[in-house]
């Protein structure tokens, strides 16, 4: 291990080198040219929010569009859509960053004993403990002025989702499901996208389920890179869990994501394009599954991050569905605009007890009627007496 517990929050000097010298980054980061030019001090930072790796951003934000587009699907897409997608990407910086520097100010002892980990900011000595608060609450600030922009249930629903962000990096430490949590964590975007767009319905939820299956499954699958580590410290996992077997669970998952996902298109009037949408998503997770049984855990990392195509593939479909003009109902009767009202049905049923009132008529009786009367063809009045042989 690159660290021992006497280590951690143990600040060393205030001098850095430029953190272009990659031997010094944590083992699953990679420092991006822009990263690398900001001034040395304020790169920990950075790397404090995970600004190196927004695959993280990708996947909190995407869920956000996902239940936008979605829940748009019946009343197809507004102008102030672009908006509120611009918004939420704000929304999903910030608060990317602000989870996880709050998961590294709770798991620091745990990271200093991880060898992938072991360079983080904070277990490095990088950033100090209160230098990681002050970060905190300058992101949270952020997210704030993006949640005074959004409309009042939106506010609401979103507001619900910060126990479940305070709670997360605990739910690894008395759970073997912290991947669960994430999953209602990260997705929770769904819910705030189908709240700005209208309301919470049915679809939404079903959606929201299904995206947080398809987390389980992603999660899993960058668990793997530490299941040695966890197991040696005490952290629990799906990884662990599901053991030799992560990846056929992992697959499992992501169909079972799929499925709620397509019968979510399918309530909201998606059609056609939503189940193909679905198809394609799980066709992402079966090439997962492939690739992880044929090269093994070495290409977890690689086939995490690829997830954002999968979530792409979700908020390209349902956009492309919600653009589409919706189908005009389909009769099997000629409607107003053909048959006009008969003659008949315009005089009065004054002193016709046995008469239909206007309007009282059944859609079939009143479609007959109407297509006889346009033929002159005379209807029999049912009040007459027949004549006596």
């Amino acid at each position: 291990m690159a660290c021992s517990h006497t280590a951690v929050g143990q600040r060393k000097s205030r001098y850095k080198p430029p953190m272009t010298d990659t031997s010094r980054l944590p083992a699953d980061s990679a420092l991006p040219v822009w990263l690398s030019s900001l001034p040395p001090r304020l790169q920990p930072y950075a790397m404090l929010a995970r600004w190196d790796r927004p695959v993280g951003i990708w996947l909190l934000y995407l869920p956000c569009l996902i239940g936008l587009f979605l829940a748009r699907v019946p009343t197809s897409l507004h102008a102030m859509d672009l908006a509120w997608a611009l918004l939420f990407l704000v929304g999903a910086i910030a608060m990317r960053g602000a989870g996880c520097t709050w998961n590294d100010i709770s798991d620091r002892d745990i990271d200093a004993q991880v060898e992938r980990t072991a360079l983080r900011p904070l277990p490095s000595g990088e950033v100090t403990l209160n230098e990681a608060y002050i970060f905190l609450g300058a992101q949270l600030a952020a997210g704030f002025l993006v949640w005074l922009c959004l409309p009042g249930d939106a506010k609401i629903v979103a507001f619900l989702s910060l126990p479940l962000v305070a709670l997360y990096p605990f739910m690894k430490r008395v759970t073997w499901w912290p991947q669960a949590w994430l999953g209602a964590t990260f997705n929770w975007g769904a819910l705030v996208g189908a709240a700005t767009a209208a309301t919470i319905g049915f679809p939404a939820i079903v959606l929201y389920l299904g995206l947080a299956l398809w987390t389980v499954a992603y999660d899993t699958i960058y668990a793997l890179q530490d299941r040695e580590d966890d197991a040696l410290i005490g952290v629990r996992s799906t990884a662990r869990l599901f053991g030799k077997r992560a990846i056929l669970y992992s697959f499992l998952f992501f169909t079972g994501a799929a499925a709620l996902v397509a019968a979510a298109a399918t309530i909201n009037g998606a059609g056609r394009v939503g189940a193909l949408t679905a198809l394609a998503f799980l066709s992402h997770g079966t090439w997962q599954a492939a690739r992880l049984k044929a090269s093994g855990e070495g290409d977890a990392l690689a086939v995490f991050k690829s997830n954002v195509w999968a979530g792409a593939i979700l908020a390209g479909g349902f956009a492309f569905s919600a653009l589409l003009p919706n189908p005009k109902p389909k009769s099997l009767f000629a409607g107003e605009e053909i048959v006009g009202k008969a003659p008949s049905e315009q005089t009065s049923t004054e002193g016709n007890p046995t008469a239909n009132p206007a309007g009282s008529e059944t859609w079939f009786a009143s479609d007959a009627a109407r297509a006889l009367a346009r033929d002159d063809i005379e209807i029999p009045d049912a009040t007459e007496t027949p004549p006596e042989e």
